[in-house]
């Protein structure tokens, strides 16, 4: 696979303009946090880059059939670039407001899920319509995505405390830059959908969701779990302001061990995904993924802190690379475009509340208690998302999409 040239462009397409985003999600709450002191604040910036993916999700869809996969992606690219240097010109100039800071991470955040979406859209393209073929290199993806969460947030810990988070929203707005300019050269991927599929109506990918018995309901159980989970980033950042100091560099090295987990989870995932029926990796996953926060609630030296979350991170690839194997293969051709961005679309939908949720959250509560509340409500989520995947074990592979289609 990774002889392909497609896949090497969007591999290093991804790995540049992750690994600034990533330390754009540890900067720029950071810099809410520092400035303001005000957790919820922080939760609203996050939400409200998160916001749009559920406004303008599902239309996303339309956009990307239209269009094609690869030309999305450049359109995300060339447009999330500039918006954010839009913050550091602001803040540089003294007029960054709180309401022009929600405004550009809103305005970044439509362009999100079109890219996402497109990203793995272009997966089928370059390894073919097998089940367990997707599955594996969504998990090489992920395992490259897992690099940049390692990476990122450490050099933004070290940029920040050498400069201002300002630097670090620089370094990624031209990593978007990167992005556009080896996908536009190198990605040979992202054809256009027949205009047939074009006409079932924005919402024909919302429709195949809800009346599928494997897929529905695994998506409404992945905006509950999504909800929860946002308390997770916005903990996070409390414990390294709180428990550690303020200190940006041991800020780095939290967000840091989700990028050491997940890495080590991708490894493995790569291989289990071809041996081992997806369902049941999916299952047995996300039961686990949520156990090691539990010891987040008493105070620990940050390395141990460290540790936990990168026990929690190690599963996320081992339910990420499958549900998405699963989800890819299941659908239609045609209507894998709409599915994709209406998958994203109701998944995250939750997320925005969640995040405010969790900063009003911890507003009132120590971080001990928040830290048993959250993967207990995160382990009940987990086992409703089980039910729903073993429920289903015995299907043949594209039985579901078949019923259904």
């Amino acid at each position: 696979m990774l002889r392909n040239r497609s896949l090497i462009g969007l591999l290093a397409a991804e790995l540049v303009s992750l690994t600034g985003s990533a330390m754009t999600f540890v900067a720029l709450p950071w810099f809410v946090l520092a400035t303001t002191g005000s957790t919820a604040k922080m939760g609203w910036v996050l939400a409200a880059e998160m916001l749009p993916i559920a406004i303008f999700g599902i239309p996303a869809g339309t956009v990307i059939a239209k269009f094609g996969a690869k030309k999305t992606m450049l359109v995300s690219d060339a447009a999330r670039g500039p918006l954010m240097l839009v913050i550091p010109i602001l803040h540089s100039t003294g007029h960054l407001s709180f309401a022009a800071l929600l405004a550009t991470t809103f305005a970044i955040g439509i362009f999100a899920a079109p890219y996402f979406a497109s990203s793995r859209l272009v997966v089928p393209e370059v390894a073919g319509e097998d089940e367990q073929a997707v599955a594996s290199v969504n998990a090489i993806l992920s395992g490259a995505n897992q690099l940049t969460q390692l990476a990122g947030p450490v050099v933004a810990g070290l940029l920040i405390a050498a400069t201002t988070p300002a630097t670090v929203l620089v370094v990624d707005g031209c990593s978007y830059v990167f992005s556009f300019l080896v996908i536009l050269t190198v990605v040979r991927a992202g054809k256009r959908v027949e205009a047939a599929a074009q006409q079932k109506g924005v919402l024909a990918g919302l429709k195949f969701l809800l009346g599928d018995s494997l897929l529905g309901p695994m998506m409404l159980a992945a905006c509950v779990i999504n909800f929860v989970a946002q308390g997770i980033v916005l903990g996070v950042q409390a414990i390294a302001f709180f428990r550690y100091d303020a200190n940006a560099h041991v800020l780095g090295y939290l967000f840091a061990g989700f990028g050491i987990g997940a890495l080590a989870g991708a490894i493995v995932a790569q291989q289990v995904t071809q041996k081992v029926q997806l369902l049941k990796l999916a299952a047995l996953a996300i039961v686990a993924m949520p156990l090691p926060l539990f010891l987040l609630s008493p105070a620990t030296p940050w390395p141990a802190a460290v540790v936990i979350i990168g026990g929690f991170a190690f599963f996320t690839p081992l339910v990420n690379a499958p549900v998405i194997g699963i989800l890819t293969v299941r659908t239609p051709e045609a209507l894998r475009p709409k599915v994709m961005t209406a998958v994203m679309t109701v998944a995250t939908m939750a997320g925005p509340f969640g995040f405010i949720a969790a900063g009003y959250l911890l507003r009132h509560v120590a971080l001990g208690p928040f830290f048993v509340a959250l993967p207990a409500l995160l382990t009940l989520g987990g086992l409703l998302f089980a039910a729903v995947l073993l429920r289903h074990r015995d299907d043949a592979p594209g039985e579901v999409a078949v019923a259904s289609g």
